[in-house]
């Protein structure tokens, strides 16, 4: 019983998108785009199937395979935010290598300059796709639409502790009687 939570928290569920238009579904590890020289999945049919990264578009971690559709198994039909987002994080704007446009909000982190990829939460987190991975060997430009800030926070309030308010008033000493 143990080891079947274990496996589960250590292989998501992913549509694996290639430059090819060809896509393959499986289970990846968590940590699969570090240092890897390709992308090791487990598909289906429970056979290990290693692809380059040169070749991958993009990898969908989705909420459950598709039965019936082959087109679109990603489900992701917007690929631009229709209004501002309202999730903290950059708004991103990516053309990629074969020329489509995508955006997605990333985290405001060093992962922006380091790692292999981006990780991105897509324009519609409705659909079937919850998170997409772009290598960064698939994408062409990058652009920064916004920084979307934190709620509840206004623009230069400090983030230190509040200090006291100053009286408009001051109180005059009484005199000694």
């Amino acid at each position: 019983m143990r080891q079947s939570r274990t496996m589960a928290s250590l292989r998501k569920p992913v549509i694996v998108r290639k430059f090819s238009r060809d896509w393959c579904a499986g289970y990846a590890g968590a940590s699969f785009g570090q240092d890897a020289a390709e992308l090791e999945i487990l598909d289906l049919g429970g056979k290990v199937l290693r692809i380059g990264w040169e070749q991958v578009k993009w990898v969908c971690y989705v909420r459950d395979f598709p039965a019936d559709e082959t087109a679109n198994p990603e489900r992701l039909i917007h690929k631009r935010f229709a209004i501002r987002p309202r999730t903290p994080g950059l708004w991103l704007r990516m053309t990629l290598t074969d020329g489509e446009e995508l955006e997605g909000l990333a985290a405001n982190d060093r992962s922006l300059i380091e790692g292999a990829g981006l990780l991105l939460t897509p324009p519609d987190t409705r659909s079937n796709t919850q998170r997409i991975y772009l290598p960064r060997q698939a994408i062409q430009s990058l652009e920064v639409v916004g920084l979307i800030g934190v709620p509840g926070r206004k623009r230069g309030e400090a983030a230190g502790p509040p200090t006291e308010q100053p009286d408009l008033f001051p109180r005059e000493p009484e005199p000694a009687e």
